[in-house]
């Protein structure tokens, strides 16, 4: 019981560092990136380079860290579940080098802002953003089995276990907006099929931080 509950608050701690790390990257991209004004955003690049480095390595450690975070899951809801948990665990590793090779073309538009060439650079944002949409199925998808393993294991409220598995279908639901329906998908916090997205994902994160689990009520 020591042990889960180190995990726990392990986890805790690195899904805070998860969301801070992320939120920040998030923040930086939404004031220095203007996808209909490529002028715009090559100017902001160059006038602040060192806040696009500092939110481009903040994202970098994000999904770094994230996989921390996904395998201290996987020890802490085992339990519940094995075949389960390794499946969560699979959908919540194969997006991180997809993002972090996706970063790449983010990087290759900063580059070209600073040598003062714009024709290519807003064919790389939009290969980043529509890169990011694709990988966005997979941060989708693992929630499933996460919200079920939340669920099933007893160690937390079982509406987090539902809002999680509801959760997983933020992300698809933005990225079928992305492809199909191309200007639709919105931003974090103002596309709705997010926000049940979000909020489950960091009441997990501040639940393990603060409460813990319950380890009287196991399955």
């Amino acid at each position: 019981m020591a042990t889960t509950k180190f995990y726990s608050r392990l986890a805790g701690v690195i899904g805070v560092l998860v969301l801070a790390s992320g939120s920040y990257a998030h923040s930086v991209n939404s004031k220095l990136i203007d996808y209909g004004d490529a002028s715009k955003t090559a100017a902001n690049f160059v006038a602040s380079e060192s806040l696009f480095r500092l939110g481009f390595v903040s994202g970098l450690f994000m999904q770094t860290i994230f996989v921390l975070y996904a395998f201290l899951l996987y020890k802490l809801l085992r339990p519940a579940g094995k075949h389960y948990a390794g499946l969560m665990l699979i959908l919540a590793l194969i997006p991180v080098p997809l993002f972090l090779v996706n970063q790449l073309h983010q990087f290759a538009a900063f580059l070209l802002a600073l040598e003062g060439e714009q024709e290519h650079l807003m064919l790389f944002l939009d290969l980043h953003r529509h890169g990011g949409l694709i990988v966005s199925i997979f941060f989708g998808l693992w929630l499933l089995p996460l919200g079920y393993l939340v669920f099933r294991s007893g160690y937390f409220p079982k509406l987090l276990g539902i809002l999680l598995m509801i959760g997983c279908f933020g992300y698809l639901v933005n990225f079928i907006q992305g492809f199909l329906f191309p200007g639709s998908e919105g931003t974090l916090w103002t596309n709705p099929a997010l926000i049940v997205t979000h909020i489950s994902e960091m009441l997990l994160m501040f639940w393990l931080l603060i409460k813990g689990v319950n380890t009287s009520k196991t399955v």
